[in-house]
């Protein structure tokens, strides 16, 4: 084990009143508990830690009998891996038995329980993703994960082309964990397993894809991982959409995102390496199982295209009342990427306006109703919806400034 007595973890998390409360229920007759995992690394990189998971000794059966007798529920999650999701005074944590590998064929891995801290850290996937803490902060390492943590190198424990075929979605793993805190170039024993590996990736499910390519493109800066994964030729095997589109847009969009503070938001980001095609997008969701929410944004994307930078206010606001103003924007983003690129300065300045003038804008409400043409003499029906709509199209016209009396006199009704 590295030598880590000097190195203590002091996190705000790790002295929280749930978080020692459940280490008082797992550290008592025998037992043992420790912050394993994505915790421990944030802690050790200074960023913070999204979710806090343990491992134990004891059986899950165990951890389920000593939560519930102390009066705290036991979500059995997935406790044939040996995983339970305590929930102390309404904190959730992960609590997963210390356990190896016994048999895997590429996707799921039969377990086998015990005690073995050691046997544990190294069934794990990369160095800096198999260190343990203790309630005390002090600092476990059994795979040499600190030293990787301090040059960022992202690196599987053991044979990596081992670890590999064990789970296939390791590869899309070692690309999303060296977006968020990779440095320099990928280890290159790591990227040769990978781009060998590759066509095992057609084994996965296209949820796990999904959700590792989603998770990877959130990163404050994913262009480097994607540009080793589009060398390696895992971008293709994963996004064929992006065949012969690619990625050159990505540096100046991550500019743009920083100067005008747009959150990291991973489909702007896919948005991007895509051709902005309906029935493309259409696939594309169908084929990694996007949720409805993602499927419409895409779509309303593909579907509204940016309007010419110079596009007046007057004929901006029709444009925004006829079309999405979610996919709108953006597009509008995106062309504003395309215009910096470009050098035109003035244009890509032009474009951000209309951006902000569409983050901004309210939705003005059509003042008539068909009650209102019904009132007015004319029969429920197919023509009284045709009128309504080319009286609509003649308030958009206006600029929407004609009213339910003006619109009613026009109608000639």
């Amino acid at each position: 084990m590295s030598e880590l007595e000097n190195i203590r973890i002091k996190e705000d998390w790790l002295k929280g009143k749930e978080l020692q409360t459940l280490f008082d229920i797992l550290c008592v007759d025998g037992g043992d508990a420790r912050v394993a995992g994505g915790a421990v690394r944030n802690a050790l990189m200074g960023m913070p830690a999204s979710d806090v998971d343990l491992c134990t000794t004891l059986i899950p059966q165990d951890v389920v009998k000593r939560l519930e007798a102390a009066g705290h529920k036991a979500v059995p999650t997935g406790i044939d891996h040996g995983t339970v999701t305590a929930v102390v005074d309404g904190a959730a944590f992960e609590v997963t038995t210390l356990r190896k590998d016994i048999e895997t064929d590429g996707r799921h891995a039969v377990v086998e329980f015990g005690t073995d801290w050691v046997a544990d850290a190294n069934r794990r996937d990369l160095t800096m993703n198999g260190l343990y803490c203790d309630r005390d902060g002090k600092v476990y390492d059994y795979i040499d994960g600190y030293k990787d943590i301090l040059s960022k190198d992202v690196r599987f424990i053991g044979d990596a082309a081992t670890r590999i075929k064990e789970d296939s979605l390791r590869i899309l793993r070692f690309f999303r964990f060296f977006a968020w805190y990779g440095g320099g170039r990928p280890d290159a024993a790591g990227l040769k397993a990978c781009a060998a590996g590759r066509e095992l990736l057609a084994g996965l499910s296209v949820e796990r894809i999904w959700m590792e390519l989603k998770k990877m493109l959130a990163a404050p800066d994913p262009s480097r991982a994607i540009l080793w994964m589009r060398t390696t030729g895992i971008l293709g095997a994963v996004l064929p959409e992006t065949h012969k589109w690619g990625t050159d847009a990505m540096p100046g969009l991550l500019r743009l995102e920083q100067e005008e503070n747009w959150q990291p938001d991973a489909l702007f980001r896919l948005m991007g390496m895509v051709r902005p095609d309906v029935e493309t997008m259409k696939g594309l969701s169908k084929r990694l199982a996007f949720s409805n929410k993602e499927t419409e944004r895409m779509v309303a994307w593909a579907n509204n295209p940016a309007p010419k930078a110079d596009t007046s206010i007057s004929d901006f606001e029709k444009l925004l009342y006829r079309g999405d103003v979610s996919g709108l924007i953006d597009s509008m983003k995106l062309e504003a990427v395309h215009l910096q690129g470009r050098d035109d300065a003035a244009n890509a300045d032009a474009m951000l306006k209309l951006i902000d003038f569409a983050q901004n804008w309210q939705r003005p409400t059509f003042p008539l109703q068909g009650q209102d043409l019904i009132a007015a003499g004319m029969k429920p029906g197919p023509e009284m919806g045709q009128r309504l709509k080319a009286l609509e199209e003649a308030w958009i016209e206006s600029g929407f400034k004609l009213g339910r009396d003006a619109l009613l006199e026009f109608s000639n009704y």
